[in-house]
Order: structure tokens, then sequence, then C-alpha cells
């Protein structure tokens, strides 16, 4: 394990940013998941039985769930190697990874989980090289 990372997450990106003695990487990550799914068929609906014509919302919930289970296992794949890691974003969505690295046996690592708006790729390194006291020349201050 070597370096420190910080994920700025929603349910439909990721930046990550990590810290190693060789400087800082930044990674994003899209999720391909459309949150609000909507009904499939016909519409108007044709015919007398709706449960026929659209697929049933719990088989759509497992869908999704089954999608963001991936986004979050790419997520904590890109940060693996971090001995501490900073989680943070606007949504649900980070507590939901801080619940799949607690899975994963890898919840010790995760220092702190911290609610922030929308933000640039330059203001989340920012945020994360000032947690981690990380200079701006890449090294740790």
């Amino acid at each position: 394990m070597n370096g420190k990372a910080g994920v700025w997450i929603d349910h439909r990106r990721s930046v990550t940013v990590m810290l190693t003695a060789s400087g800082e990487h930044i990674t994003r990550i899209d999720s391909n998941v459309e949150k609000h799914l909507e009904r499939g068929g016909d519409s108007p609906l044709k015919g007398r039985y709706e449960a026929h014509q659209v697929p049933a919302d719990d088989a759509r919930q497992r869908v999704l769930t089954g999608e963001l289970n991936n986004y979050y296992d790419a997520v904590i794949a890109s940060v693996r190697d971090a001995e501490h890691i900073l989680l943070f974003g606007p949504g649900e969505a980070k507590g939901e990874l801080h619940k799949r690295f607690v899975r994963a046996k890898l919840g010790p690592r995760v220092v702190a989980v911290e609610t922030e708006d929308k933000m640039t790729e330059a203001q989340i390194a920012a945020k994360v090289r000032a947690h981690f006291e990380f200079g701006a020349a890449g090294r740790m201050a």
C-alpha cells in the first residue's frame, strides 16, 4: 500500500485523485447508469394488463443496483492500493461507496466521508491535497 487518495463521487461519475511519491494522478470514471429509469412498453398502453407490457419496478431496481455495484467496484479498484482514502460528493453515492469499502474489508482505510457540492477536477485535486497536506510540488508537507 502506498499513497493517499481522494474520491469525489455521485451516481453519474467519479473523480479519483491519487497522491503518491511520484506525484498526483487523476482518474475519471463514468458510471453509464441512468438513475431515474423510465417504464418501457407501449404508450398509451394497449390491452387490459399493464403488467404484461412493462417490466416490474423491482426488476428495474435490480438492474440499477447491479449497474451501480459494477461502477462502485471500478472506483474501489482504482484506489485499492491507497493506505488512506477521503470520500466526498454531493449525494448518496459516497455513503453507498463507503458501505462497499466496508464489505470489501477496506473500511478502515477510509479516513473521512464528507458532503461537497459539484466541483471541477482542479477543485477536487486541491481539496485532496489540502486534506492530506500534500504540497503543490507533489510532496508531503
